[in-house]
């Protein structure tokens, strides 16, 4: 169940808290054993919804779920200052360093990353076209919740906080997470969950994740984050302990860095966890986590220019590694690489990769029982466009040409230059008087690929 938190401090709080219950039929319940300053007198329910006000600022709360009943979400719905116009956004909580609004230094709410994840998309589809929709690094407090938990806010001023429209779409989208699961659904032991190292407030890099595949975000340290994190940590240990509950509390395994910091790198793979690019990211999206760690170890990682074709989406069967002829895959590469790259993404699991990824290699990974068939006939139909025939001849693929060959020409006495030109785009010449035609001077060219 979702849990809702309006502040009556909090002037877009209590707009958003009017479109809330204006958008659906509540019950309602008084609730004795609480102040109505801190979450009692009338509760508004709903199957999947609880909503309670509070007299205080959500930085300033403590513990808000104790508040509510069964829920395992709870939204702040909150207003965002700052100077950048018609935002509406969402983030977690928690202070990297010393708290200077609310919670306690170096603590953490608990992240709900799916569920934010979702938010970003929901407020997408509901703000009005002036608004901007974006996502925020972790900042101030509260830090002790008590389950996953998020703000989702109008910003930047006043004259935002009191627009009907803005209002009512910061509650559309609150409304359209009410029964999505805080976290991904775990798979190989862990979840599609990061956290993110570095950047600016707003994060845009991580925001393009979150927006383009299918990974969530939880906590992120932008880089004042990490500069109040190394001004208040005592000592190493310190710092690390800080780091271990970003990712505990993100309910995370690997972290997205932004910009070169091979302290940072060394000192989260140190607490066991791993740092990855954004291409990683990007290529595993819809890609079982188990097979990326199968084929990882067995074929090498993404940082070494794995990748994964269209029939890695979803599946979680054997595979083999197919036995392609080397030079029929390099000679079609160099005819039409693109080409070659299209064939292999659509049939191919996984496949290896040079030149940060744009060149494909060996090996070509497919599915358990994969026709060998399904790859040679595309690379095949590569070869057609530069070769006079291509032809199966005892299990070979064999391509021919017939060609213009310079040195035969050289031995007739034709002179380099323009002459040769001709001759090789299959035109006549005229030596001493004397016209010489191009069959003369071409060869037949031979290539086979044994499969």
């Amino acid at each position: 169940m979702l849990g809702i938190v309006v502040s009556h401090e909090d002037a877009a709080s209590e707009h958003i808290g009017e479109h809330l219950l204006a958008l659906r039929d509540w019950d309602t319940a008084v609730d004795e054993r609480r102040d109505d300053a801190d979450g009692g007198g009338t509760v508004y329910r709903t199957d999947s919804v609880e909503l309670r006000e509070f007299a205080s600022l959500h930085l300033d709360l403590e513990d808000a779920a104790a508040a509510f009943g069964d829920v395992d979400l709870l939204v702040f719905a909150s207003k965002h200052a700052g100077e950048t116009e018609e935002l509406l956004t969402a983030h977690h909580t928690g202070n990297f360093g010393v708290a200077e609004y609310g919670g306690r230094d170096g603590r953490f709410a608990r992240a709900c990353p799916n569920a934010h994840r979702a938010v970003v998309s929901a407020l997408d589809d509901h703000a009005p076209p002036e608004y901007e929709v974006g996502m925020e690094c972790t900042h101030h407090g509260p830090t002790d919740v008590g389950v996953p938990s998020m703000f989702v806010e109008v910003g930047s001023a006043r004259e935002q906080w009191e627009d009907p429209a803005a209002a009512e779409a910061v509650a559309r989208a609150i409304l359209d997470v009410a029964e999505v699961a805080p976290d991904a659904p775990r798979e190989n032991g862990t979840r599609r969950h990061l956290v993110g190292l570095g950047g600016g407030h707003y994060a845009p890099r991580f925001e393009r994740v979150v927006r383009e595949t299918d990974w969530a975000v939880g906590h992120i340290a932008a880089d004042w984050s990490l500069d109040a994190l190394d001004e208040w940590a005592d000592d190493e240990d310190d710092r690390d302990a800080v780091l271990d509950r970003t990712f505990r509390e993100s309910a995370a395994d690997y972290a997205l860095m932004e910009g070169d910091r091979p302290d940072l790198r060394a000192a989260v793979e140190s607490l066991g966890h791993r740092v990855v690019g954004e291409t990683f990211v990007r290529e595993t999206s819809g890609v079982p986590l188990g097979l990326v760690e199968e084929l990882e170890a067995e074929i090498g990682t993404v940082e070494d220019g794995l990748r994964f074709g269209q029939r890695a989406t979803g599946y979680a069967g054997e595979w083999t590694v197919l036995d392609l002829p080397p030079d029929l895959l390099a000679e079609a590469r160099g005819i039409d690489g693109d080409a070659v790259r299209e064939a292999v993404e659509r049939h191919a699991v996984a496949f290896g990769t040079d030149q940060n990824g744009t060149v494909v290699t060996e090996p070509v990974v497919v599915r358990a029982g994969t026709d060998a068939e399904a790859l040679v006939d595309p690379l095949v139909e590569i070869l057609e466009a530069s070769y006079d025939s291509v032809a199966r001849e005892d299990g070979d693929i064999v391509a021919r040409e017939t060609a213009f060959d310079p040195d035969l020409a050289r031995t007739a006495g034709i002179p380099e230059g323009p002459k040769f030109g001709k001759l090789a785009s299959g035109e006549s010449v005229e030596v001493d008087g004397e016209e010489i035609s191009p069959e003369r001077f071409q060869r037949e060219r031979i290539r086979r690929y044994t499969l």
